[in-house]
């Protein structure tokens, strides 16, 4: 896709799989701001005069990523009022998202925002049941998490422990949606 500090000259939408969008520190930390899902912009930053993507954005799977260069973007949200209407929406989405993302990290243990970060990569299910997901690697959550490797690895054998979580074989992690009790009680 791009690399941060690529020049930032199209949009992004993701057809099918999932992007990873990373910042790196000049002292070399990564972080792990979103992890998006098909339906979803990336890159939009082009569109308000960003000169340079501030961040990177990966595959993290087999995905279809429709290209939108910036003068195709800007002329199709001006003459499209349903497009318009939808990345607006995404937008706005997104915005929430991260209000909600910087709250979590604010106010919350690192265990509580391993806990949401999981139910969100699970669209939180219904109770009583489990949601499959692709597993996922405990250094991609340690980023998203904002802690380290040993503390996600902790918290993830204390989840299965109590049932909030599975390992299906090396590919799949389930989530049982009593996963959102870690959130919701202290």
């Amino acid at each position: 896709m791009f690399l941060q500090g690529d020049p930032a000259d199209a949009v992004f939408y993701i057809q099918k799989g999932k992007v990873q969008i990373t910042v790196v520190s000049k002292q070399c930390k990564e972080g792990v701001i979103a992890v998006l899902g098909a339906g979803e912009f990336f890159g939009e930053g082009c569109l308000a005069g960003q000169p340079l993507h501030i961040a990177t954005a990966i595959a993290m799977a087999e995905s279809t990523v429709a290209k939108i260069e910036k003068d195709a973007m800007i002329r199709v949200l001006r003459d499209e009022p349903t497009l318009s209407q939808m990345f607006m929406s995404f937008l706005l989405s997104r915005n929430i998202q991260v209000e909600a993302d910087l709250i979590d990290q604010l106010f919350n243990s690192s265990e509580k925002r391993l806990a949401r970060i999981l139910l969100l990569l699970t669209a939180i299910g219904k109770e009583g049941k489990m949601e499959t997901i692709p597993k996922i690697n405990q250094d991609v959550l340690a980023a998203r998490v904002g802690t380290t490797r040993s503390r996600i690895n902790f918290f993830m054998n204390k989840f299965r422990k109590l049932g909030f979580i599975d390992y299906d074989g090396n590919s799949t992690l389930k989530i049982h949606s009593s996963l959102l009790n870690v959130i919701v009680h202290d």
